[in-house]
């Protein structure tokens, strides 16, 4: 199942997508990771789904990333009278902390910690930014705002507050419920919904305790403004855009989609594009051209990955739209200006061995004309370094370890291998041979190079750099 593309593809499961046949075409047209929503299906949805890509990761051989997503907390209004009303550019409002039946002077907001943090001019923004409002005065338990886009209310519309920095866990009570099934299932990567700042990562960090990698979705504005820190502590990020495009104007979104892009790539962190892709093929069998360029301009970017949502999960052609999205990551990765872009903002080389091998790796690899780099990597580190530098051949990543091997399938460029652990240098070297003719990415008497760590099997000791023929 070689790949002939660096950038990774994230499916969403879901009713269009539950059976075995098609998850297996979906794998064999270029899913390299599941996903699994939360915020939809049914415990018993979500066994079946993981039992059938584990049963297709022993017959192919080859590993599969599942994504636990959880739903996270959702703030929305209470129930109005007569199901909603009219509100009008120009009205004032008033939201109150309970009741039902509500008007414009009592509409429901059921979320007491709104009430203790908003503040007058922030904005409120209401059934995905259609409705907006801003704060104009705070009472006792209530909260007036000005309307500035009115239109239909209506009842249990989401909330969101881009202003507001909400004394409010990332993980709901369903959550922890949630995560706790995951983990025991057996997921890779954890997808925190509402983060927005470092301690929501380190909240959830304790839960997981290392039993699969923690994922922040970045869709709030707080959560862009601590991007360091936060990244500090997970070990991927989401560029959830759905809700981001409402929280921010759109025309920022892409300007921090970069931004995004490049503190991960920094960082050494993977980062998944995600939300409306591929979103006009739910319906039809072919894309938008400004979808199609949406998706190269995050392959441009130097994204990791780039996610299928709907598209994947309740669209009419879900395996005609993963096809469509490895046709689109290829095609501009061959451009003649890929390689130009993809490097101009490569990250400096920090001063430490194990950085520098791995961006030697890369440069070593380019002017031998060697046909790929094999890192062995007990964590995942080094194959996140050398990813970090866009190396122009393949990376194949050998781990003893099958949660590692199943965590690096989103890795960019990365072809990720369980294999046996090496005791030697001799026996370093005919691995890497045997796996790099076994791949189909080398034959007899070409060059590869080989990264590792010595002493062997010692995690974050990358400091051996090696050329081999095959």
């Amino acid at each position: 199942m070689k790949r002939n593309r660096k950038a990774k593809i994230v499916a969403t499961l879901g009713p269009a997508s539950s059976d075995a046949d098609t998850i297996r075409r979906l794998f064999e047209e270029g899913v390299d990771v599941f996903r699994l929503n939360f915020s939809h299906g049914d415990p018993q949805d979500h066994v079946a789904r993981h039992t059938i890509l584990r049963d297709l990761e022993a017959e192919t051989g080859r590993p599969i990333c599942i994504l636990q997503d959880l739903q996270g907390p959702k703030i929305r209004i209470g129930t109005l009278k007569d199901g909603g009303f009219a509100i009008t550019r120009g009205q004032t409002v008033r939201f109150v902390p309970d009741g039902d039946g509500g008007d414009a002077e009592h509409i429901p907001l059921p979320h007491p910690e709104i009430f203790s943090s908003i503040m007058p001019g922030h904005a409120m923004l209401i059934d995905d930014g259609k409705l907006r409002l801003e704060v104009s005065g705070l009472g006792d338990g209530t909260i007036d705002a000005k309307v500035l886009a009115g239109g239909d209310i209506s009842n249990r519309k989401g909330i969101n507050l881009p202003d507001t920095l909400l004394d409010l866990s990332p993980l709901t009570e369903k959550d922890r419920v949630d995560l706790e099934f995951g983990l025991n299932l057996g997921v890779d990567y954890v997808a925190l919904s509402f983060v927005q700042q470092p301690s929501d990562v380190i909240e959830a960090q304790g839960l997981i305790n290392g039993r699969a990698g923690v994922m922040a979705k970045i869709e709030k504005p707080a959560a862009v403004e601590h991007i360091d820190d936060i990244l500090a502590l997970c070990d991927a990020i989401m560029v959830a855009r759905g809700d981001l495009g409402v929280e921010i104007p759109p025309e920022d979104v892409p300007g921090r989609q970069k931004e995004l892009i490049r503190a991960c790539r920094l960082a050494g962190k993977p980062v998944i594009v995600a939300t409306q892709m591929l979103d006009s093929m739910v319906h039809t069998p072919t894309p938008t051209r400004a979808e199609a360029s949406d998706v190269a301009t995050a392959i441009y970017d130097g994204a990791d990955a780039v996610m299928l949502s709907a598209e994947s999960a309740a669209g009419e052609y879900p395996v005609e739209t993963v096809a469509m999205m490895n046709r689109i990551i290829a095609t501009t990765e061959q451009h003649s200006a890929y390689q130009a872009i993809i490097h101009a903002l490569d990250p400096e080389i920090e001063p430490s061995a194990q950085h520098a091998v791995s961006a030697g790796a890369a440069f070593v690899a380019k002017t031998i004309d060697a046909k790929a780099i094999v890192a062995f990597t007990w964590s995942g580190t080094t194959a996140f370094r050398i990813a970090r530098e866009r190396p122009e051949v393949p990376v194949i990543t050998l781990t003893p370890q099958q949660s590692v091997a199943r965590r690096l399938a989103l890795v960019w460029g990365a072809y990720s291998v369980r294999s046996a652990e090496i005791e030697d240098y001799a026996g370093m070297v005919e691995q890497a041979c045997k796996h790099a003719r076994e791949s189909g990415l080398a034959k007899q008497h070409d060059q590869i190079v080989i990264v590792a760590g010595v002493p062997f099997g010692v995690p974050g000791s990358t400091n051996n750099l090696r050329v081999a023929v095959v």
